[in-house]
């Protein structure tokens, strides 16, 4: 440090040596995070000891310090613009993101197609619930991508700004939600309005798609709405048997109370003498206990009859007493056919698993069935398609979308046919039974098939989604009348 002419120690000029680095502002007292921070203001800012960074604007020393607070004086007195005041400044109540609990069903479907407003917004996206896809975050990703396409499609409707915030805001919050995308099924249905933020997690997969119009898209949910169809199955060994309800989708076990453990819980084996004694009743055996001379081994067909005969008095009594679905056997081969000569049940399905399922996990069981039932599944298509092809030469039949898309909406149709994948712009209005079909999507057109299927739903017919080739008739529409 150099001395002045009276020998005294004076400070250089500029930066001082030591950290190199003085920062902006630098207290005498100062705690390490202050310094910190401090610093990092100071390398953002300054280039050296008395450089700024290029792009740093420095304002004028002697600059007009009550200017800006006049100028927002005169915006207080000036009148609002409309525009901005709702875009920024208007509150608009939170909304969360609700989750419509089941299978979608046709209460649920009803509650959806009855929902009208200016803006219905849906979005469809495919889902995993195991696999590559969930440990990196794929679901996610495309969802976050389709909420901003949603964004878009809401500004090109010139929708008010606060508005879009308020209603994908919701959307935004699942995002962060890890639990949510653990959790999901096969696909994933969000039904979006002004003031609400409704989803469906569905046991199917559906493509990506997002519609917004004045009611919502509710065509993709038809796979599961309309396959309604249950049956049993039931797998049994010698060991032990197992109850299972089962849809379209998936395959629940039921717990029915007293079904026996196998054979040693029904038929007892003890020695007497010189003879072998079996007996059959519960396991506690007490009264009604039989007892039975025996010179066979345990694998003899009556000891088995009389098992089965206990199963099925079990679950006949504790389940299917009132009911009439179809119940599948799943067994090993010679198992298979004591069931059927012994079992009370009317209902019993031809088609069989055969094997060993006593270590097998339900959902491996569930798909051999699935495919087994298939038939069965397809049985009211096939019923409904003989109906319009038996009535084709009537007036109780049609395929002319003029006609059948306002029949929907007075209870006409019985049986709806949609093409797979297909739409048909236009509008129709009910009250003066006018339509008009567009070649392509026009400004306030509406998908006339997604109405006419949301409308033939809430009148009770039946909806039939078919690849182009199965359609009864050249056209991406067509019913069965129950009046002409």
């Amino acid at each position: 440090m150099p001395k002045d002419q009276k020998g005294k120690f004076t400070p250089i000029k500029g930066k001082p040596s030591g950290s190199g680095k003085e920062g902006l502002g630098l207290r005498k007292s100062i705690s390490p995070e202050e310094l910190e921070s401090d610093l990092a203001m100071t390398d953002k800012y300054t280039m050296g000891p008395d450089e700024l960074q290029p792009a740093v604007h420095m304002r004028h020393p002697n600059r007009d310090t009550a200017k800006k607070a006049v100028q927002q004086q005169n915006v207080r007195e000036a009148p609002a613009d409309k525009t901005v005041e709702e875009t920024f400044d208007k509150e608009r109540p939170a909304i969360a993101a609700r989750r419509i609990s089941g299978r979608p069903d046709r209460e649920i479907f009803t509650s959806l197609a009855e929902q009208k407003g200016n803006i219905c917004l849906s979005i469809y996206l495919p889902t995993h619930s195991s696999g590559k896809e969930v440990n990196e975050q794929q679901d996610l990703i495309v969802f976050k991508n389709m909420l901003q396409k949603s964004q878009k499609l809401l500004e090109e409707k010139e929708t008010d700004a606060s508005l879009i915030q308020q209603m994908l805001q919701p959307g935004y919050e699942l995002l962060r939600d890890d639990q949510f995308w653990l959790n999901q099924q096969e696909g994933l249905a969000c039904f979006i309005t002004e003031n609400s933020f409704c989803y469906l997690q569905l046991p199917v997969s559906v493509q990506e798609q997002i519609y917004c119009n004045n009611s919502f898209m509710l065509t993709p949910l038809l796979p599961i709405i309309t396959c309604y169809e249950q049956f049993y199955l039931l797998t049994f060994s010698k060991h032990n048997a197992r109850l299972f309800l089962a849809d379209a989708f998936s395959m629940q076990e039921i717990t029915v109370e007293g079904m026996p453990d196998g054979m040693a819980d029904v038929i007892h084996f003890e020695e007497k003498g010189n003879q072998m004694l079996f007996r059959t009743g519960s396991s506690g055996a007490g009264e009604g206990a039989n007892y039975h001379g025996m010179n066979s081994n345990p694998d003899h067909k009556t000891d088995i009859a009389n098992y089965l005969e206990e199963v099925d008095k079990t679950i006949w009594k504790e389940v299917l007493f009132d009911k009439h679905i179809p119940l599948m056997l799943a067994a090993v081969d010679y198992l298979l056919p004591i069931y059927r000569k012994i079992t009370r049940y009317q209902n019993i399905a031809e088609e069989a698993l055969t094997g060993n399922f006593e270590h097998e996990k339900p959902v491996n069981i569930y798909k051999q069935a699935r495919e087994k039932m298939q038939p069965y599944y397809e049985k009211r298509q096939k019923v409904a398609l003989e109906k319009y092809y038996n009535g084709s030469a009537g007036a109780l039949t049609s395929s002319i979308p003029d006609d059948v898309i306002p029949a929907t909406y007075y209870g006409q149709v019985d049986c709806l046919f949609v093409e797979k994948g297909s739409h048909l712009w236009g509008t129709f209005d009910a009250n003066e039974n006018k339509i008009v079909i567009h070649e392509t999507e026009q400004p306030k057109d509406e998908c006339l098939l997604n109405n006419a299927i949301a409308q033939t739903i809430l009148h009770n017919g039946d909806v039939f989604i078919l690849e182009k080739e199965k359609m009864p008739a050249e056209s991406s529409i067509a019913a069965s009348l129950r009046y002409p």
